[in-house]
């Protein structure tokens, strides 16, 4: 369950990024390529966190 709550904030984070991106007038498809890392960066660092709560 850490890692959805974790991984919840992650696309709201994300979302916010990509809303400053649309706001800037950046071209669609590096929105689409920030927010596919940014995605890529949270799936990452929130397996690593789950994974090191879950051990005793």
């Amino acid at each position: 369950m850490t890692l959805v709550i974790y991984l919840v904030g992650w696309l709201i984070f994300i979302g916010g990024v990509a809303w400053a991106l649309v706001a800037m007038h950046v071209a669609q498809h590096t929105i689409a390529i920030v927010a596919i890392i940014l995605l890529g960066i949270a799936v990452i660092t929130g397996a690593t966190r789950a994974r090191s709560r879950d051990r005793p």
